[in-house]
């Protein structure tokens, strides 16, 4: 019988060793797996460095693995690297505070990291950055776009304006591909316009209709920061008509010597 227990001993330690083996790998795979997408698979390349960037610089609001933390920011997962690259190129990302509005500034990031922060986000899935060309575009027809889906918040002459719960940003250092992301993502107030409801073409015909009005000359005088047809009016009524009734005045007392 003691023999027979000393035959079982090899067999039990070697199950034990197995055992702690399990315990000391499990939580090292775990650890890894997602960080690369879907596949499970570690990030390589520019994605990997896009991982470094992402853990020291967007991890403590969207979590370790990109999943969102309750409450304080959303998952990136399945955003695609057309979201990523939209908010950290325009400066939206990364804030301050997960309570501040987004809203354009200076890009925290440079170029290069900012590819490498859209490839990573990319690995999650989700729609790239887009390819976009001003080629056989129409400015006509971007302006009667723009007319009819954008000037309601961004004013005809695209200087933003205040709309209910915030304001719509000037759309004048916007690129044509930051204008397509915008469309596709409705970032904060802005309605999502998916392909169904405007084409990358006709986007793109809207981002040249964008580009005229930065440079479009003053042909009736005093551009007064196209600022639009109402402010201009008010502008008339507060300055000019006051100095039209001053001049009357002046000739009114001349008259009356």
């Amino acid at each position: 019988m003691s023999g027979h227990r000393l035959a079982m001993a090899p067999a039990a330690a070697a199950c034990l060793l197995a055992g702690v083996l399990v315990l000391l790998v499990a939580p090292g795979a775990g650890l890894g797996q997602g960080d690369g997408g879907g596949s499970g698979a570690a990030p390589t390349g520019l994605a990997a460095r896009g991982r470094a960037l992402f853990v020291a610089g967007c991890s403590s609001c969207h979590g370790y693995r990109a999943n969102g933390i309750h409450g304080v920011a959303p998952s990136l997962r399945g955003v695609g690297a057309l979201a990523a690259d939209f908010y950290l190129s325009t400066g939206r990302m990364p804030l301050d505070s997960p309570a501040d509005e987004p809203v354009r500034t200076k890009p925290a990031y440079t170029p290069a990291e900012i590819g490498a922060l859209d490839a990573y986000i990319g690995t999650f899935g989700g729609p790239p950055v887009p390819r976009t060309s001003l080629a056989g575009t129409s400015l006509a027809h971007g302006e009667s776009l723009f007319m009819a889906n954008c000037s309601g918040c961004h004013q005809a002459a695209a200087r933003g304006g205040i709309v209910p719960g915030g304001f719509a940003p000037a759309l004048d250092n916007a690129t044509t591909t930051q204008i397509l992301e915008a469309t596709r993502i409705g970032p904060y107030l802005m309605p999502r316009f998916g392909p169904r409801l405007l084409t990358d073409a006709q986007v793109a015909s809207i981002a040249r209709y964008l580009g005229y009005v930065r440079t479009a000359p003053d042909r009736g005088g005093w551009g007064i920061g196209h600022i639009g047809p109402v402010p201009e009016g008010m502008v008339v009524w507060f300055a000019a008509v006051p100095f039209v009734l001053l001049i009357a005045r002046l000739i009114g007392e001349r008259t009356e010597r």
